[in-house]
């Protein structure tokens, strides 16, 4: 049985990762923000907001892996952004991701196989309209990264994924209605597009001891949207 902290799994990805794993036998701690989530069995819910800095009074003594699911899509055209605009999502997204890592990172050196996970996006490297903030912020999470990746090698491993759209209620706005879903489903060579499922089942299997060689890599969870002319 292996211990992992899950930041932002009341909802989407994040919370059908801590349920897989938990269900799996692991110990999960996992921490909410605006929505609270009740315990289950092995799966312990914190109040947490990232932006926080101070003292984190759940951490346990040795962490197994870390994964950091905070983030956002606002899609705007270049000219509505605002310089704020982008330092709010490096705060949330780049920033918090460090302030945990550096909490977190004594208890997952302690590990015998410790494993970080990060989330990007498939815009960061196939360029698409109206995406300059998030693919900016996604960008700074990719480079980190690899940098972790190179500098906590051999004993601790740092990946990320990059999803496609995913059916999660972070991205219900660009899916709230029947035709909203064929359109963005038809951009993608497999036809479909992604549950929080497709996503969490490749976050557990790297956070596994079967992904033990893997390491440094951004993994394009996305249709083949990323890879494939449709």
């Amino acid at each position: 049985m292996k211990t992992y902290l899950i930041i932002g799994a009341s909802s989407g990805i994040g919370k059908t990762l801590a349920e897989k794993l938990s269900n799996q036998g692991h110990k999960v701690i996992a921490t909410y923000f605006e929505h609270k989530t009740e315990n289950q069995e092995n799966l312990d819910y914190h109040h947490f907001d990232v932006k926080d800095s101070g003292q984190i009074d759940f951490l346990p003594e040795t962490l197994d892996g870390l994964v950091y699911c905070p983030g956002s899509i606002n899609l705007k055209p270049f000219g509505r952004l605002q310089a704020e605009d982008y330092l709010n999502d490096y705060q949330l997204q780049v920033v918090g991701f460090v302030n945990i890592l550096n909490k977190a990172l004594p208890a997952l050196k302690k590990s015998k196989s410790g494993s970080i996970l990060t989330f990007s996006t498939v815009a960061v490297q196939s360029g698409f309209p109206f995406h300059a903030q998030v693919s900016a912020t996604k960008g700074a999470l990719e480079g980190l990264t690899r940098a972790l990746a190179a500098e906590l090698a051999p004993n601790i491993r740092v990946n990320a994924i990059a999803p496609s759209i995913t059916d999660t209620p972070l991205a219900s706005k660009l899916l709230n209605s029947d035709q909203k879903k064929e359109a963005n489903a038809e951009r993608h060579p497999l036809k479909r597009i992604g549950s929080a499922d497709d996503i969490a089942s490749m976050a557990a299997f790297l956070l596994s001891d079967e992904a033990t060689w893997i390491t440094g890599q951004i993994h394009h969870i996305d249709g083949g949207i990323s890879s494939i002319k449709n």
